[in-house]
């Protein structure tokens, strides 16, 4: 039997014996009785497993530390406290696997720093048992969504030619011998050498490839990690996150924002459903007004405006920022709260950028001075997905990647599919992680990654 089973059923095993397995939180002991706080991982709030004196291994079972694995024989009973709706009156309790006294879980408040250094260790603590199955119900909750859709779930290549943003910020993938590089004449790496021939990197985003997809499918999404070779120590920055890219054909921008705030709203609402325990702890002991929040989101509806109408908003609004908000130029984190938390109190869409500030690949407007491009800000968060409906004519694509020195030749292909029955299309990411923090209030991304990778860290 697990936890999990037992606190969803245990009226009608009240007075029955059960056998549960797991590990050991806390150990008090009296003289004549203990009391242990244990879990097995299946339910966030633990089992108080109750012993006594005339058990024969009693002194026995006093010795055990905290951290080990135990079996648990005993008596499912009503507790005398209201905390607790039942507690377990041990007939045996037999160690598994024993720990020793220097364990570093102890049941103490320890940094998150520390637990930084022990991360093989701490989903055994409260807060990040709490964090990872929130990340395990919110997973399913997007595998769900879009499956629930008839979206095809299209694996994105970890390994690729092509850059999709631009940025150049790509970790290399290669075989050559870093001690001896072969060279051109010129100087330059003579890639021919190389595994496939050509440089090679891993993948910052796969939305060029899901776009093919799309215009088979219809409907697609990737869920996969992507990677950054950004060197950057921010509190919102991983060299290796997670991205949910979904590309849809017939789509136009609005209809793109009409999926972003469903598919959103979708997921928040899961983890409402699932986690409870897990949410009220997080709540109670990182962010206060957590489900309050939560629950904001899914009630108000989003706020259309465009880029031009956001700046005009905060010019006009009288508020002395840091950053002062100008045409042409993007949104400062300051901008972003004043507009969600302070003028419409709810999600804000923020849309038809500058074309100078955006990715190549965003579909150009009538004004030839923006693109529809869109953001989603949230409350409490700021911008949580980005999307856009992307360029499906060949000429101004071809124009705009010449413009901004987009290797026309690697991306051929990509060319080639506006040429080959192309049609509108639109889409969407969104940093998993980013979501995770905003549903968990972690503020720091390594905490809501299992082993976080940032520049100068690659542990476990």
């Amino acid at each position: 039997m697990t936890d999990k089973e037992l606190y969803q059923n245990y009226p009608n095993y009240l007075d029955q014996e059960v056998t549960l397995e797991g590990w050991i939180k806390n150990h008090r002991k009296q003289k004549d009785f203990g009391f242990i706080s244990f879990s097995d991982g299946t339910f966030f709030t633990p089992i108080q497993i109750v012993y006594d004196n005339n058990l024969a291994d009693f002194d026995d079972i006093q010795k055990y530390h905290i951290g080990s694995s135990v079996q648990v024989v005993g008596k499912v009973v009503k507790s005398p406290k209201d905390s607790q709706p039942f507690e377990i009156q041990a007939t045996s309790i037999c160690l598994i696997g024993d720990c020793p006294e220097d364990y570093p879980i102890q049941p103490k408040k320890h940094t998150r720093e520390f637990l930084r250094e022990q991360a093989y260790l701490r989903p055994r603590t409260n807060l990040f048992q709490a964090v990872f199955q929130i990340r395990s119900k919110a997973s399913f909750a997007i595998h769900d969504y879009f499956q629930q859709r008839d979206y095809v779930y299209f694996h994105a290549p970890l390994i690729t030619a092509s850059d999709c943003e631009g940025a150049g910020e790509m970790f290399h993938v290669t075989t050559l011998n870093l001690e001896n590089i072969p060279k051109n004449k010129d100087g330059s790496v003579d890639y021919t050498q190389d595994f496939f021939n050509k440089a090679a990197s891993l993948t910052v985003s796969g939305q060029l490839q899901a776009e093919t997809f799309a215009l088979a499918y219809k409907k697609t999404y990737t869920f996969g990690p992507t990677f950054r070779a950004e060197n950057s120590n921010t509190k919102t920055h991983a060299s290796e996150f997670w991205m949910i890219e979904p590309e849809i054909a017939f789509c136009d921008l609005d209809g793109d924002m009409d999926i972003m705030e469903d598919m959103l709203k979708y997921v928040v609402q899961y983890v409402l459903d699932h986690c409870p325990e897990e949410l009220k702890f997080l709540d109670s002991f990182v962010e206060k007004g957590l489900i309050d929040k939560l629950q904001n989101l899914i009630s108000k509806k989003a706020v259309r405006i465009t880029h031009q109408e956001a700046i005009k908003i905060l010019k006009d609004s009288g508020k002395k920022f840091e950053f002062m908000p100008e045409y042409g130029e993007d949104l400062a984190r300051e901008h972003e709260k004043y507009l969600t938390e302070e003028k419409y109190h709810a999600p804000v869409f923020v849309y038809d950028w500058p074309k100078d500030i955006k990715a190549f690949y965003m579909r150009v407007n009538d004004d030839a001075k923006t693109v529809a491009a869109v953001d989603l800000l949230v409350p409490g968060s700021g911008e949580l997905m980005g999307g856009s409906q992307r360029e499906e004519r060949y000429d101004v694509l071809l124009k705009r990647m010449q413009e901004m020195h987009v290797g026309t030749e690697e991306l051929d292909w990509y060319l080639k599919l506006r040429q080959y029955g192309g049609c509108p299309h639109s889409g969407f990411g969104m940093g998993f992680e980013r979501l995770i923090m905003y549903l968990t209030g972690v503020e720091n991304i390594r905490d809501v990654l299992p082993y976080p990778r940032t520049p100068g860290n690659c542990d476990f």
